[in-house]
């Protein structure tokens, strides 16, 4: 009788400490002065910690509120990397978000795979990533590009992204650009929705912080890993193989 009892106590407290321990942890984020709600907190599957999300950022969290921990959780019997695939899961959903008629894309004849790189005109490596286009599409590698200035708004590299973006013939204009044209060479292009061109490019670097992006060119792949730097045709595409079969 008294283990039934004991049992039956435990069903019911079990849930409550949970709830306690969760609002503690919710508490807890509002003394942060973080302005957006967190995608997720859930227990984390280390004991006694529970796992906060925004976006690709993940901490943890102990469960009486006290300490927070960033850093990576392994799993040692897997040996996967737990927090990456949780940051990887949130870059998916930040670039989804993109709109698709604000990117760049060179399309291959046949489509077999499809990156987003965050690219900035004036970067040396994205200049040699746009002078092998031709050889990403002809392994069937779509990219999408994405606008990155990495000197920030309003300095040269982002008015040339302004110029590139709002030009009616815009892969024309990217290859012009990456071909080292000059900024006042490039405003003399044809430009259309001035206005509309700087809230995509705006977007883009809004989403390439969730991201996480700290240079150029940065490859987000289709599962949300990223590549930082230029990657030759030849090794990514061994890298989105590698993918499809794990």
């Amino acid at each position: 009788m008294k283990k039934t009892l004991l049992l039956v106590l435990l069903l019911i407290t079990g849930p409550v400490f949970a709830d306690a321990e969760l609002d503690k942890v919710r508490k807890s984020l509002q003394s942060l002065n973080i302005k957006s709600q967190p995608d997720s907190v859930t227990k984390s599957k280390v004991p006694g910690f529970y796992e906060v999300v925004y976006g690709a950022q993940v901490f943890y969290i102990t469960a009486d509120a006290k300490y927070m921990i960033e850093g990576d959780v392994w799993d040692l019997k897997r040996r996967v990397n737990l927090t990456e695939e949780k940051r990887n899961t949130g870059r998916v959903k930040a670039v989804s978000a993109l709109d698709e008629k604000s990117l760049l894309i060179f399309a291959p004849k046949e489509k077999k795979y499809s990156i987003t790189v965050f690219t900035d005109i004036d970067c040396g490596y994205c200049r040699k990533l746009h002078n092998q286009m031709a050889e990403y599409n002809d392994l069937g590698i779509e990219i999408r590009y994405a606008a990155y200035p990495r000197s920030g708004l309003q300095t040269e590299s982002y008015f040339k992204a302004v110029a590139v973006w709002c030009a009616v013939d815009k892969l024309k204009a990217m290859n012009f650009a990456k071909g080292g044209a000059k900024l006042a060479q490039l405003q003399q292009m044809t430009q259309v929705e001035g206005d509309t061109c700087k809230k995509s490019i705006e977007q883009h670097m809004s989403v390439a912080r969730e991201v996480g992006v700290t240079g150029t060119p940065t490859i987000v792949m289709e599962d949300g890993s990223v590549l930082p730097g230029y990657v030759p045709p030849a090794r990514l595409l061994q890298e989105l193989r590698k993918l499809r079969k794990s």
